[in-house]
């Protein structure tokens, strides 16, 4: 009489067994969604992350290129450490070539002030087919900030200096004493007049 009920014991656990192997099966998947969900989240940010940082890099070289142009005349350096200066172009396009090379598309690029861009981009993939329904056609959109911190100062030089005499330049823990007579020596480069990061 047993040996009935062992199998029928077997037969039984089966159907079990079945249904917790379905269960992590459908759990398997369930995480393998959500893993594609998240790297096309975080190839978003990437890509926002660098369409930012590229709009304002350009904006930043074109106020260095300001400066250097208007090296002789110091009463317009200030405006130019501020982020305004004539004659600069939209530097969105610049967010938008660095957003295509990380697979995205600029949804948005706005200037913030003078010295500051926002972004915000969308995958051009899309997460893909999952257990989820509708992933197959979801895109990710991230944005994100860059900002221009100025890394300059200088005092214009005292009434009775020279006429053709440039003030003191200090860029953070570096001095530039500029010689008119000599405009071929080293200049700052637009790294050393500006600081570009991501804003917090």
């Amino acid at each position: 009489m047993r040996r009935p009920r062992r199998y029928g014991d077997a037969g039984q656990a089966f159907p079990i067994y079945i249904t917790v192997v379905g269960g992590l099966l459908f759990l398997a998947f369930a995480y393998f969604a959500v893993g594609q969900a998240t790297v096309n989240r975080n190839g978003a940010q990437t890509a926002a992350d660098a369409a930012a940082l590229a709009a304002a890099q350009d904006r930043r070289d074109q106020l260095a290129g300001a400066w250097v142009e208007d090296l002789l005349d110091p009463t317009k350096w200030q405006a130019i450490f501020d982020g305004s200066a004539e004659g600069l172009d939209e530097s969105c396009w610049r967010a938008q070539q660095l957003a295509a090379q990380n697979d995205a598309a600029v949804l948005r690029c706005v200037q913030d002030g003078l010295l500051g861009y926002t972004v915000e981009v969308e995958t051009t993939d899309t997460v893909g087919d999952s257990i989820v329904p509708g992933t197959e056609n979801m895109k990710s959109q991230e944005t994100a900030s860059a900002v221009i911190d100025p890394r300059c100062t200088f005092a214009l030089l005292a009434e009775g200096a020279p006429e053709d005499a440039l003030p003191l330049l200090t860029c953070k823990d570096r001095e530039w004493k500029l010689d008119p007579e000599d405009l071929e020596e080293l200049l700052p480069k637009p790294e050393d007049l500006f600081d570009v990061h991501l804003a917090d």
